[in-house]
């Protein structure tokens, strides 16, 4: 999925879609642009953070999923990348990002069975990923990954989500640029 450009010119977007509750897993995926962690990997992951706990609180306790984001961390660390919570009291004008290798935010969903929306709310995990110059919502959830566009276009996109409340957006980042802490215009 990931690779050449398509048909017609545009580049190739690797895109997972939604399954069980791995959207964790999922987003992990699309941020990297390739398949790299598992429900077994991430299980894996889960067991390193808690083993001796008889309930894993990293994940669910039916077995599908709904990881934390401690397994997002570590599955990053695991690669020589970082996770950095964005503090939303900074505006976005201040990330450096060309230094930002994609995101993963995490955003209220509504759950559903079927057809049927239910009210209730739980949280879901997402990728934003620059390629070939275009930012990308790569949301499992969608069917196809869905066009942002540049810069200014990805802040706003990002900003919108940060302004709908309860919402978490952590930059992907190099571990070499986490320690130097290029990802951030301290204006």
């Amino acid at each position: 999925m990931s690779g050449g450009p398509e048909p017609g010119g545009r580049p190739r977007v690797y895109h997972e879609r939604q399954r069980l509750e791995l959207c964790a897993v999922h987003a992990l995926n699309n941020v990297l642009q390739e398949r790299r962690f598992t429900q077994e990997a991430a299980d894996e992951i889960c067991k390193r953070l808690a083993p001796d706990a008889r309930l894993n609180p990293h994940r669910s306790v039916l077995g599908t999923g709904n990881y934390d984001v401690n397994v997002i961390m570590a599955a990053l660390q695991s690669l020589d990348f970082a996770a950095i919570w964005w503090d939303k009291r900074r505006p976005l004008e201040q990330l450096v990002l060309s230094r930002v290798h994609g995101f993963i935010v995490n955003v209220p969903s509504n759950v559903s069975l079927g057809f049927v929306s239910l009210p209730v709310r739980r949280k879901h995990w997402i990728a934003v990923r620059q390629v070939g110059g275009t930012y990308y919502n790569l949301d499992s959830k969608l069917k196809a990954p869905a066009c942002v566009g540049g810069e200014g276009e990805l802040r706003a996109f990002l900003q919108d989500f940060l302004s709908q409340g309860p919402c978490e957006v952590l930059l992907v980042v190099s571990r070499a640029v986490e320690e130097s802490g290029c990802w951030l215009n301290p204006e």
